[in-house]
């Protein structure tokens, strides 16, 4: 008996090796080589227009991105440092599908360690939640969205929101204001080929150096300033390709 399944289980590799072998294509390349120099490089992303806001919906992500990073002598807000468009660039993405994520059940209620655990995805939640808002808004305020409350109003929003104390019905104004906040922080402090951190502001700010590639003759200068500005991962502004 251990004969003749050992000689089935050789058999049985032998052939899901013909089977596999069988179903590869070699490709003769000559000539020239199968890519192009700085074919790399990651795209720009435009920053006009919107991909997935309405723009009703950009006018307030641009208000509420512009409450959490208010402007001050430090940095300009986090509507003018693209945070809004980065948002809307992501959940155009697969970041908004979750199309990278495990998204199938059972659901249930995470902790606060683990976050959203529910079926929606984030494209789902911005769309629902912001429609949500305005909805609770119109109806508390006379019939203003947030984009047209004073600054004192929203910021009180965006509080109670934080807290959990405003009524959103199935939606969890908590979880809610975390996303908003996650991502926010995101775009500004983001590399700025992803559409936020325009002009590489939060990092001239916190004086974040970025993708430089050679920090050698900088190693042994401890306690000193770095004297260099921040490069983007598409590199600095006065760099240009020669092919």
């Amino acid at each position: 008996m251990a004969s003749t399944r050992r000689q089935f289980l050789t058999s049985a590799a032998a052939l899901s090796f013909v089977t596999i072998a069988s179903q590869t294509y070699a490709q003769t390349i000559s000539g020239a080589l199968p890519w192009h120099p700085f074919a790399g490089d990651p795209p720009q992303p435009s920053l006009a227009g919107w991909y997935f806001f309405k723009p009703e919906e950009a006018r307030v992500i641009e208000a509420i991105v512009d409450r959490l990073i208010p402007a001050d002598d430090l940095s300009v807000g986090g509507r003018d440092a693209g945070c809004a468009a980065f948002i809307d660039r992501q959940l155009a993405g697969s970041f908004g599908n979750s199309s990278r994520l495990y998204t199938q059940g059972p659901y249930a209620k995470g902790t606060p360690t683990q976050g959203y655990q529910g079926e929606a995805t984030p494209a789902m939640r911005y769309r629902a939640g912001l429609a949500a808002i305005d909805a609770y808004l119109r109806k508390n305020k006379n019939d203003r969205g947030f984009a047209q409350l004073n600054a004192q109003e929203q910021d009180d929003f965006l509080k109670t929101l934080e807290a959990g104390k405003v009524d959103l019905g199935a939606i969890d104004g908590k979880t809610l204001f975390d996303l908003f906040l996650q991502n926010t922080m995101e775009g500004f402090f983001a590399d700025p080929v992803y559409g936020g951190n325009r002009d590489m502001v939060s990092w001239k700010m916190i004086g974040f150096p970025g993708a430089r590639y050679d920090y050698r003759d900088h190693i042994t200068k401890h306690n000193q300033r770095y004297p260099l500005g921040p490069v983007s991962i598409t590199g600095a502004p006065d760099w240009s390709h020669k092919g």
